[in-house]
């Protein structure tokens, strides 16, 4: 097989002339900081660090780390590092409390996430005779703009689908002959049974490949998109804090994702002891953007755990890889792609008058997530009239929505009638087997 590559210069790099050009972007990026984000500043200072301690990317566990607390604590514009006027764009996530991650892009920086998300698809085999149908969400989600851009780098045609309107999709998919998909894992099952449902069988289907990430999957779910779409399924990865997609993406060989060390560097540290671990030990992964311009994070704990590994690939990249996330060291959800905290549901609550009595109930029921919360009544409210609670459950729902971005079911229940573990309820009842 023709080994293709979107940027061989960096994306086969040798390794000394990324950890040379990576200390290079390094001093340089932490000047930046310092000088242009207070909070960063006040950060460093507190920890003694001053930009001239930073030599090389051996010098970078003398930083201090950003963590989510950090991100709302300067949410809008603590961590903005270039004037508003050289910004063209934002994009955004949940936060825990409501309070959002808003990350700034400069027309450079979406410049680069945009090689980011070609290099991935040209690593799944795009070239610009692909037609790629992005069914990601478009908006304020990073998903779609990135590898529409990406897209757009490697010239294929591209068709900006968004998400949903599973009919349109497979017209379009059929009728333009589409042959890379790009969307959440689970969208990509949920086109997989749609198809057959339809009686089109893989044979029929232009595709050839599939851009899948967002949220966790596993390789049993990989296997069964592959059956069903006649494809071959890889994996990206990426944050809103970051950037977006592209961060992290899989080749032909499917053992990890390659990281784009000539924009972020990448440890693993011990999720307690903030101590960096060895290449191969399994921890907590914290990135660091080497030349992001407007929200240039330095060291921000991602909370996903997993391995990185400098095992010789097959592709030819010597891009370090990362292994599928194996968990999290907090307690956030991945929701048909969409980050939700436990925190959130009791904001709600609480602004609801509610108590905060609830379960989230979340599975994968034909490869789409489920998701159901239950909600204690308090003695006062509770009632047995069926309108009553139907109207109460539609309105917290709808409270919900606003707050996470995702249709929870919401189901109203007796007063002390979910189980309490030693007093304290089990907040969280995920059945998914991702791991």
């Amino acid at each position: 097989m023709e080994k293709k590559y979107y940027q061989p210069e960096f994306e086969t790099m040798p390794v000394e002339d990324i950890k040379k050009l990576q200390s290079e972007k390094l001093v340089k990026q932490v000047k930046h900081v310092y000088e242009n984000v207070e909070y960063y500043r006040n950060l460093m200072d507190e920890k003694g660090v001053k930009p001239e301690d930073i030599q090389s990317i051996d010098d970078l566990h003398k930083l201090p780390f950003l963590s989510k607390a950090d991100l709302r604590d300067a949410y809008p514009y603590g961590l903005l590092a270039k004037p508003l006027n050289e910004c063209v764009r934002i994009h955004s996530t949940s936060g825990t409390t409501g309070r959002r991650v808003v990350a700034f892009y400069t027309q450079h920086d979406v410049d680069l996430w945009e090689d980011c998300c070609a290099r991935a698809i040209v690593a799944a085999g795009g070239t610009k005779d692909d037609v790629c149908q992005v069914a990601y969400g478009y908006g304020l989600f990073t998903g779609g703009a990135g590898l529409h851009g990406g897209s757009h780098k490697v010239g294929c045609l591209t068709l900006p689908m968004s998400s949903g309107n599973t009919e349109r999709q497979i017209q379009f998919m059929t009728d333009l002959n589409a042959t890379i998909l790009c969307c959440t894992p689970s969208y990509a099952a949920y086109i997989g049974e749609s198809l057959k449902e339809r009686g089109i069988s893989p044979k029929d289907v232009p595709l050839k490949a599939g851009i899948f990430g967002a949220e966790p999957w596993t390789e049993e779910m990989r296997k069964g998109i592959e059956e069903a779409l006649g494809i071959k399924a890889y994996d990206i990865y990426g944050l809103t804090e970051t950037s977006g997609p592209g961060v992290a993406f899989e080749c032909c060989e499917q053992t990890g994702m390659h990281i784009n060390e000539d924009h972020f560097v990448a440890e693993i540290i011990d999720p307690d002891t903030g101590e960096v671990l060895p290449e191969g030990e399994k921890g907590e992964l914290v990135f660091t953007s080497l030349d992001k311009e407007a929200f240039p994070l330095l060291r921000y704990r991602t909370r996903d755990i997993c391995v990185l590994s400098r095992k010789k690939c097959s592709c030819g990249r010597t891009l370090i890889k990362m292994a599928k996330p194996m968990g999290r060291t907090d307690d956030m959800l991945i929701i048909r792609g969409v980050n939700v905290f436990p925190s959130q549901i009791e904001t709600v609550l609480l602004n609801q008058g509610y108590q905060p009595n609830y379960q989230i109930v979340v599975d994968r029921v034909n490869n789409n997530d489920t998701f159901d919360v239950n909600v204690e009544m308090t003695p006062e409210m509770f009632t047995d009239k069926m309108s009553e609670v139907l109207s109460l459950e539609r309105k917290l729902a709808d409270e919900m929505k606003i707050m996470l971005g995702i249709n929870p079911k919401v189901h109203l229940v007796a007063p002390k009638s979910i189980q309490r573990s030693e007093g304290k309820a089990v907040r969280v009842v995920d059945k998914r087997k991702l791991i």
